[in-house]
């Protein structure tokens, strides 16, 4: 049996990354997987290769900002699998620029996706893990939710934002034996931070004030992501699992 067996896992932004660690990670811990993203190649590649082994897996297109694409994506998942047990709000998006350079469209768009998009998944995930006695929710926020840094606005107000919220709808949705918990990552090695990590100077630098002095492997992040999807985590609710090599113990 496998850690998270046969609990139907939902995980946006699923199809590369960090995402794609997770839903590999929970359908080898025998998780049946939902998982969305905007790159339906990338998407329908990762849920064929979860088949290939064995597992059962769906994927769905999906824009998170997208209030209407979120009613479909719980609708198709409850059709396929008859429950949800875990979301795991996966999807998110970042700007590089100072404040001064950060324009309206850029603080919406990342907002749009970070927050807004994190916000319509809780809300319509809610009645189905209601019906279903319980469930957990696993909300990805970011170091740069705890700590300040430069060039970054946008993207560290939407990761606070995530990091209250997450508090907020714990404390709510505790009567319903619904957990909500986030995860804030320290720097990954990515195909987003591919280029800046081929330079050792600029490694260093966005390390910053990490003890440990390598960027996470992502599935690094997957194993917290693990235990929080399982009843291993049942007495966890409001709390933030920081994954930063000491990033911010300094």
């Amino acid at each position: 049996m496998g850690r998270v067996q046969d609990k139907v896992c939902l995980v946006t932004g699923g199809a590369a990354g960090m995402g794609r660690e997770h839903v590999l990670l929970l359908a080898e811990e025998g998780a049946r997987i939902v998982l969305t993203d905007l790159n339906e190649e990338a998407g329908q590649a990762t849920a064929a290769e979860i088949k290939a082994m064995g597992g059962e897996a769906i994927f769905i297109k999906h824009d998170v900002a997208s209030e209407n694409d979120w009613k479909v994506v719980i609708e198709t998942a409850i059709d396929s699998f008859g429950k949800i047990d875990v979301l795991v709000n996966n999807a998110g998006v970042f700007v590089v620029k100072t404040i001064q350079e950060t324009t309206a469209v850029d603080w919406d768009f990342v907002n749009n996706v970070n927050t807004k998009g994190l916000f319509f998944g809780v809300k319509h995930v809610l009645a189905a893990m209601e019906k279903a006695g319980g469930g957990s929710i696993i909300n990805i926020s970011s170091i740069y939710g705890i700590a300040g840094a430069s060039n970054a606005s946008a993207y560290q107000a939407s990761k606070g934002a995530v990091r209250i919220f997450t508090k907020s709808a714990a404390v709510e949705y505790a009567p319903y034996n619904i957990r909500v918990n986030s995860v804030h990552p320290g720097v990954i090695a990515t195909a987003m931070t591919a280029e800046i990590m081929a330079d050792p100077a600029a490694t260093d630098a966005l390390l910053g004030g990490a003890i440990i002095r390598r960027p996470a492997e992502p599935k690094e992040v997957s194993w917290g992501v693990l235990f929080l999807a399982s009843d291993e985590s049942s007495y966890m609710t409001g709390s933030e699992l920081v994954i930063d090599g000491g990033y911010t113990a300094t």
